[in-house]
């Protein structure tokens, strides 16, 4: 299936690029504008159905997560140092993307017009309407069927927290209620399985629409912003390695080897979830705990994502770069700590990025219709993300093994060294 879906990807992409190509060189100008519009139809109707999906995916992933919160915490110290982990690489990642997306700065030859714009008017992202009173007021919903409405992803954020922390603070837990949320967050993960289903189709007139607007020229940026988030990608990695041998030693080689296989197939696969078990079993050979790598690397696919979250900070601020906004430092701070929540728990998702990115957007009201443009090449960064999101997981359930006194040497037969006298 995966396979298959690839294939699609990879066929629409180069269906786009030739009609796009097309509709440019052959059609009358009538004709090619009247084929754009019904390629933009097509891609809005996408972006629509992200758009759909946003506010009950988030409440029911994060209400489910932090509701069992209390399972972590109940390990004692091995959840707080995993907490930690998880956090700081979290940060790194995020301001990795950040740092080399403004010193590359891929969007910023597209000049792109945000639609509507006249001379004169408000930039997207009015900085002087950006304060500290005026977020903290707007962080706090006064009504949670409104900000669903409006989706306002922050607000539906801190809803979410209350009402996840109140459920594990409860003595029964509610089991009911957290039953009727995991059951709401299947059920929207299989939702957003259906929209991304459309993926191809997408793909197709995302790209159709861009190369008939702005020619075949266009496909120089893409590269650029491609090979640009590889680049981060490939820094990112180092920075894990070393964090990694600061930890364990010389080991660090070894696991970054013994885990090429599951990061192989994360990356062809596009999904971290689909190299799950083959990770987990590497990691018990290479000597982590069983206990410590069950316990690290499931927590880790819902707070870990660091090729992600990576993603999230380098296409967010490439849209804007396309369309000339620029956004203050407090607002790139804001938007690193907005993105360290909204992208959490959101594991097993199709293409999860991609609704994180749009909800950004939209918070910070930057041109939704920027989409389209890493709708287009979206599948080839999945497949570096997820990748990254096994290697990050890794590295961070060696860690803590270490941490721990739990990181022995490799094994054969991990259940039979566990239980072991």
């Amino acid at each position: 299936m995966n396979r298959l879906f690839t294939f699609f990807i990879v066929l629409g992409m180069a269906a786009g690029i030739a009609a796009g190509w097309a509709c440019r060189e052959y059609l009358d100008p009538f004709y090619a504008k009247q084929a754009v519009e019904g390629f933009g139809l097509v891609t809005d109707s996408f972006l629509r159905l992200i758009r759909m999906i946003i506010a009950p995916l988030v409440f029911t992933t994060l209400v489910a997560g932090i509701a069992h919160m209390e399972d972590a915490a109940s390990v004692g110290r091995v959840g707080v140092k995993t907490i930690f982990w998880f956090i700081l690489a979290s940060l790194v990642s995020l301001t990795i993307g950040l740092l080399m997306v403004h010193l590359l700065q891929p969007g910023a030859d597209l000049h792109l017009k945000v639609a509507g714009a006249v001379a004169g008017a408000k930039p997207a992202v009015d900085a002087s309407a950006f304060n500290l009173k005026d977020l903290i007021t707007h962080i706090i919903p006064s009504s949670i069927v409104d900000a669903m409405a409006k989706n306002e992803i922050l607000q539906i954020v801190v809803f979410s927290i209350f009402v996840g922390t109140a459920i594990a603070s409860l003595d029964d837990r509610a089991p009911q209620v957290v039953q009727v949320v995991e059951q709401g967050a299947r059920i929207m993960m299989k939702v957003t399985g259906y929209v991304m289903n459309f993926a191809p189709l997408a793909i197709f007139a995302a790209l159709a629409k861009t190369v008939a607007e702005n020619g075949l020229g266009i496909l120089f940026t893409y590269a650029k912003f491609v090979g640009g988030f590889y680049l981060s990608l490939g820094l990112l990695w180092g920075v894990l390695l070393a964090a990694c041998f600061l930890f364990i030693g010389f080991r660090a080689f070894g696991l970054f080897a013994a885990i090429r296989q599951p990061t192989l197939l994360a990356f062809s696969t596009a999904s971290s979830e689909a190299a799950y078990p083959k990770t987990l079993e590497v990691l018990q050979k290479f000597g982590v705990s069983p206990k410590v790598a069950s316990f690290v690397l499931p927590l880790g696919y819902s707070f870990n994502l660091d090729g992600s979250m990576m993603y999230c900070t380098f296409a967010t601020l490439f849209i804007a770069q396309a369309y000339g906004i620029q956004m203050s430092v407090s607002q790139q701070i804001t938007m690193l700590l907005l993105l360290m929540v909204t992208s959490k728990g959101m594991a097993g998702v199709p293409r999860a990025s991609l609704v994180v990115i749009y909800a950004t957007l939209v918070y910070f009201k930057l041109p939704e219709a920027g989409m389209a443009l890493i709708i287009a090449v979206d599948h080839l960064l999945d497949m570096g993300r997820s990748g990254t999101n096994v290697v990050g997981n890794s590295v961070a359930s060696a860690v803590v093994a270490r941490w721990e006194k739990q990181l022995g040497k490799p094994v054969k037969d991990p259940i039979a060294a566990e239980a072991a006298p």
